[in-house]
């Protein structure tokens, strides 16, 4: 595409996403609301939009916890090659730990709880830096997206506002013009479109365009890419849609009568602290003059009933019952009392598991769509920047040789499942003795559980070795 073309492109999906924009805004407004907003009153839907974020965080991708692992498709392939591949995902962890990546990402998540769509950049770092991968998310107001042939978010559009020296800064070998002005004068902030499109031939492509007021626009840079440098996921879409849906979305109008019951709460309570009051017209009583200040004394005529209180109206039970309510259905619909840690403590195992296993049927087909659309592109685009770098071999998840194996907490609750019926399975048949115990082998079990479980291979002696080899007795 040319320069024209990307402008054309993006403002025609510009304009297919100005509906949804004030819905994103209010969203913002009552979960997470910009210094300045309007005031809100009850902050249960923004401290559950933060949890949320952070338990998403904590589930897929906890820092500093190996959340994934490369493995070849054939189990019986050579361990040589096994190794080799946990060495590869090694590299990229210890690249993610010492990055940006958990704090960007968590912001990505914020995004995607309250408007239902992230975008995330990664890109890569100087040479110097500890990590060779940069993070960045996208603040979605500035992203405009286009879904692809195969229903991902494979064309992203971002515009900026930047000064002359931050695009230099930024792409060092644009051919910016320089203009003169004066010293005092502040820095114009020129238009800039980032387009990132696929591409059969090269995989992606990527191109910075100048929107230039007074002139055609300008080219700033281009880049071919393996994989796409923009990463833009959703919590869950309808057919037809082009951007998610969120829980703050599907909770909003509860969000919004909280917000107004608490109000009217707050202004019961005022009225309820300091009264009204009513006083007779009886020609003695001046109510401009009155304070009510303790010790003061207020004339009145003899027979008027002088200043009254006036009973207030509300009926503060109601209002707190009808509040809990909201609040419990708040928090019910963004997960905070599902995936988020207990208070009860300590917890049995038993309870531990079975609370990860709701988690899990909760977010079973949002952790689908974020697997899919998240970590897959995230964990390939990183890979091929690390081999870019000759830090890491050339590997291609394509699932043909080499898969991708998550091992985050949520992708373990049904490994746990699995071990459980398997080790069941090794109980009963135990059990029953005879040809049914001789027909297992014990080996092959511990092999099968260290691997779904995530054991290190290390713990687990080499094929064909005795027991005897390795354990020589004197």
């Amino acid at each position: 595409m040319g320069p024209e073309e990307i402008l054309a492109r993006h403002a025609r999906a510009a304009a297919r996403r100005r509906p949804l924009e004030a819905t994103w805004q209010d969203c913002y407004d009552h979960a997470l609301p910009a210094p300045g907003a309007a005031p809100l009153f009850d902050a249960t839907a923004a401290d559950a939009a933060e949890q949320l974020a952070a338990s998403l965080l904590a589930e897929l991708a906890p820092p500093w916890s190996r959340w994934f692992d490369l493995a070849p498709v054939r189990d019986n392939e050579d361990p040589a090659i096994a190794r080799s591949l946990s060495a590869v995902a090694e590299t990229l962890q210890a690249h993610l730990d010492r990055s940006n990546f958990a704090l960007e990402l968590h912001q990505a998540f914020l995004d995607v709880v309250v408007a239902g769509t992230g975008v995330i950049s990664i890109e890569e770092a100087p040479p110097g830096e500890g990590s060779a991968l940069r993070f960045r998310a996208v603040p979605l107001q500035e992203a405009v997206l286009e879904e692809g042939a195969g229903g991902r978010l494979d064309t992203v559009f971002r515009s900026l506002r930047l000064a002359e020296d931050e695009i230099r800064a930024r792409w060092p070998q644009a051919d910016l013009p320089r203009r003169k002005r004066d010293a005092a004068e502040e820095p114009p902030k020129l238009r800039v479109v980032e387009a990132a499109w696929p591409d059969p031939k090269v995989g992606h492509r990527l191109a910075v365009v100048l929107d230039r007021d007074d002139g055609a626009p300008m080219l700033l840079a281009e880049g071919r890419f393996a994989e796409n440098p923009f990463v833009a996921f959703r919590w869950l879409k309808l057919p037809g849609e082009t951007y998610g849906r969120g829980p703050v979305a599907k909770a909003l109008p509860d969000i919004r009568t909280a917000n107004k019951v608490v109000e009217l709460i707050l202004k019961n309570a005022s009225i309820a602290a300091t009264g009204i009051w009513q006083a007779e017209d009886d020609g003695v009583l001046n109510p401009a003059t009155i304070r009510l200040v303790p010790g003061a004394i207020i004339p009145k005529a003899a027979g008027s009933a002088g200043i009254t209180p006036l009973a207030a109206p509300g009926n503060f039970d109601v209002s707190q019952i009808v509040l809990q309510d909201l609040r419990a259905r708040i928090r019910g619909a963004l997960l905070a009392d599902r995936i988020t840690a207990a208070e009860k403590a300590p917890m049995t195992a038993t309870e531990v598991l079975e609370r990860a296993a709701a988690a899990a049927r909760l977010l079973g087909a949002t952790y689908g769509r974020l697997q899919a659309e998240l970590l897959t592109p995230l964990v390939a685009r990183c890979l091929a920047v690390l081999r870019r770098r000759g830090e890491v071999p050339p590997v291609l998840l394509d699932g043909r040789e080499t898969r991708l194996v998550y091992a985050s907490p949520l992708a373990r609750v049904q490994a746990r499942a699995d071990a459980a019926d398997t080790l069941l399975f090794l109980e009963a048949a135990a059990k029953i003795g005879g040809e049914a115990a001789a027909s297992l082998d014990a080996g092959a079990a511990a092999r099968w559980l260290a691997r779904t479980l995530g054991a290190p291979p290390e713990i687990l002696r080499p094929q064909g070795r005795s027991a005897e080899t390795s354990n020589p007795q004197e």
